[in-house]
């Protein structure tokens, strides 16, 4: 039989490396997770996980809570509660607060992206760009463990009011029929590799026999935090049989991995999930943020790619960690992030070079840093949008002034004398009509 056992703060005494870990970092353990999402399971603590070399260790500090993702007088806070052992509603109390102030639902979402159909609002749908509509399976609200950089830290913290899920896929099905611009669903969650396969069947199948459809998408961790979802859970063999009878159906189906250190496709169990997907038709496209304390090198970068590229899985995308949550402790400077990017990326082959990035995932789109430049004498960022909220801005180059500091297109100022950036007056109407 598996072995799976999942880890929270709550039962973390029981972890078998419990005792390698310094009481002052189990504190801070609790003490974040009291604010954060944690949770781990017994595949990465024994696979993945360095457990000499905590907390230095990447995939301890990717699935670990640290100190400083939290304002240290947020941390002193919350660590005074707990060490009083306060009660558990002064607790929840005192880290809604901290929450709230987290930009929870950054670049729109909850305003923008949440799409209306005969005046109802669709929650657990998200149509942001033309081609590409997101669907949230209320069943696949949790993953098999969280990432500490996760930009939706609150689908899994409680802020009800804040998550996207939805089960009516009958909703999904109408919605589109009205729209068949779009062309790629896009399941997303928490992971929905989660589900068991006949709850995947039932979100997936009806969009079989919908010609609009071209692609399906499952974004999921899986194959780093339990990749014998693919290989030796019960339902496998159905499940990588469906893998199939998608493909031949007709539609693209894209498994869009997020793999954010080499070592998590290192392990015999990852790679024998990799070559079962890629057997049934599928393709695996791997996208992950860069973030400092993880990632934040062009060798982890390189190495990563190359092994991807050897494993048969396409590098997408590279993204800079998102405005929200814990941004401050993973965020990397734009001209850090271009420096290691362009590093990587030159001692990839023409078959890894299908990567993009950096990319910021913000309000009016997909932004990359294309490169630093230096035109009639002013050094700039050159920009590109690779998807954006209006069509036309997709592939438009713009300019930014260079900052050593900027770390979101935020913190950017208009090059060459400009006010505002070319797309800003149409992003404050969007905002305006909503």
């Amino acid at each position: 039989m598996l072995k799976y056992r999942s880890y929270t703060a709550e039962n973390l005494h029981t972890l078998p490396q419990y005792g390698t870990i310094p009481e002052e970092q189990l504190h801070i353990v609790r003490t974040v997770a009291s604010v954060y999402p944690f949770r781990v399971n017994s595949y990465v603590t024994e696979n993945l996980i360095d457990w000499s070399n905590i907390p230095k260790d990447p995939m301890f500090r990717l699935s670990f809570p640290q100190a400083e993702m939290l304002d240290p007088e947020d941390f002193a806070r919350m660590s005074d509660l707990i060490k009083a052992e306060a009660p558990s509603e002064i607790i929840r109390q005192q880290a809604r607060e901290i929450q709230l102030l987290q930009n929870p639902n950054p670049a729109g979402q909850m305003e923008l992206n949440t799409p209306r159909m005969n005046d109802e609002i669709l929650h657990g749908i998200q149509h942001k760009y033309r081609e590409s509509v997101l669907f949230f399976p209320s069943e696949a609200q949790i993953c098999h463990a969280y990432c500490t950089y996760c930009f939706r830290w609150p689908q899994f913290s409680g802020l009800d009011n804040l998550k996207f899920a939805n089960n009516n896929i009958t909703l999904l099905v109408d919605y589109i029929k009205e729209h068949p611009e779009v062309t790629d669903i896009i399941f997303t969650g928490g992971d929905p590799m989660v589900m068991n396969t006949s709850l995947v069947k039932k979100y997936i199948r009806p969009l079989l026999n919908i010609p609009a459809v071209k692609t399906i998408r499952i974004g999921t961790k899986a194959l780093s935090w339990w990749p014998y979802r693919f290989t030796a859970e019960q339902d496998a063999d159905e499940l990588l049989s469906f893998f199939e009878e998608i493909v031949s159906s007709g539609k693209h189906l894209a498994i869009m991995a997020h793999i954010s250190h080499p070592k998590e496709i290192e392990t015999p169990v990852a790679i024998e999930a990799i070559r079962r997907i890629r057997s049934t038709g599928a393709v695996i496209r791997s996208q992950s943020p860069i973030a400092r304390h993880i990632n934040d090198d062009a060798c982890t970068w390189e190495t990563m790619w190359q092994k991807q590229v050897e494993l048969g899985i396409i590098p997408y995308y590279m993204f800079l960690e998102r405005d929200t949550g814990a941004k401050h402790y993973f965020e990397i400077p734009l001209a850090q992030a271009v420096e290691i990017f362009n590093t990587a990326y030159r001692k990839m082959s023409g078959l890894g070079r299908t990567v993009r990035g950096p990319s910021m995932s913000c309000s009016p789109g997909k932004v990359v840093v294309e490169d630093v430049m230096e035109i009639n004498g002013e050094k700039v960022f050159a920009l590109k949008f690779t998807q954006s909220r209006n069509p036309e801005w997709t592939n438009r180059l713009f300019f930014a002034e260079y900052s050593e500091t900027a770390s979101w297109l935020d913190d950017l100022t208009p090059a060459f004398g400009h006010n505002e950036f070319f797309f800003e007056q149409e992003m404050e109407e969007l905002y305006t009509c909503c």
